[in-house]
């Protein structure tokens, strides 16, 4: 995968079908004097202008992955009613997770926002101002069924695999393990399906779209879920208070209207009110 930050082939349109009624929408939150091209609705700066430009890091199903050569998914959908409301369309660049986790991508000008299904910490939020939680996350210990595996403590001295620079990663470091480092959430599974490691510790919603294919469902299972108290936010360039007003709303609208359960339903699975973000609470 060509992760270049810069690749253009990688710059995706997230939606195409309500493209004309953005366009529409987008010709009343232009004309504001000289900056105008890149102001949205409400005043929002944009990097690009027209364009709401989201930086993620594919694939991490069901949050954004390529599917029928556009990049959908649970965050795009949610990104999508924050660029409906500012009239403009969203565009999707894909980069290493190492790029936006430490604002450097956000600082130079390269998106709006980042959207990767990203954990909400202390030492991160030193280098990025994150969204209201719009998701409630736990980890999983998914195992090979023939590996004898029953728990997270069954763990030890086994073959245990990660997702590079995650906080499934940090948890079983936490824990005194040793993870294979994977660079992406497909190499995980890969590496689970060719015996490199015979478990995995990554997001419980990641697992629950592998085990939707049978193949994974009939050779692994979930033997433990760890609640790390772990939320999900969208992310800005510190600072960038008024993008920032415009995620929260969007997301509280989504949760108060009912669109949020039905994208959840839509990528995730049987809607779960624990798994809601917070912030409706």
């Amino acid at each position: 995968m060509n992760t270049h930050p810069g690749h253009r082939a990688r710059i995706l349109a997230a939606t195409t079908a309500t493209a004309g009624l953005l366009l529409v929408a987008g010709c009343t939150s232009t004309d504001d004097g000289g900056s105008g091209k890149k102001t949205a609705a409400g005043g929002v700066e944009l990097v690009k202008a027209g364009k709401l430009t989201t930086c993620t890091h594919l694939p991490y199903p069901p949050f954004q992955s390529e599917i029928d050569g556009k990049v959908q998914g649970f965050d795009v959908s949610l990104i999508d009613l924050v660029a409906k409301d500012l009239g403009v369309q969203q565009d999707i660049v894909d980069q290493p997770f190492e790029n936006f986790k430490t604002g450097g991508s956000l600082n130079a000008g390269q998106c709006d926002l980042a959207a990767a299904g990203m954990t909400i910490t202390e030492e991160r939020k030193k280098n990025v101002d994150f969204s209201d939680p719009y998701f409630n996350a736990t980890q999983a210990v998914l195992v090979d069924k023939k590996s004898g595996i029953g728990s997270f403590a069954d763990l030890k001295g086994k073959k245990l695999g990660a997702q590079a620079q995650t906080t499934g990663e940090d948890y079983a470091k936490s824990k005194g393990l040793d993870p294979v480092s994977f660079e992406s959430s497909d190499a995980v599974l890969n590496g689970l399906r060719t015996g490199q490691v015979q478990a995995v510790v990554i997001d419980y919603p990641v697992v629950q779209g592998w085990l939707k294919d049978k193949a994974n469902a009939d050779a692994f299972k979930v033997v433990d879920n760890l609640d790390t108290g772990e939320q999900y936010g969208f992310t800005v360039k510190k600072g960038n208070t008024k993008l920032l007003a415009a995620i929260n709303k969007a997301i509280k609208d989504a949760e108060t209207d009912g669109t949020y359960k039905k994208l959840y339903e839509q990528w995730i699975g049987p809607y779960d009110e624990s798994a809601a973000s917070p912030a409706a609470s």
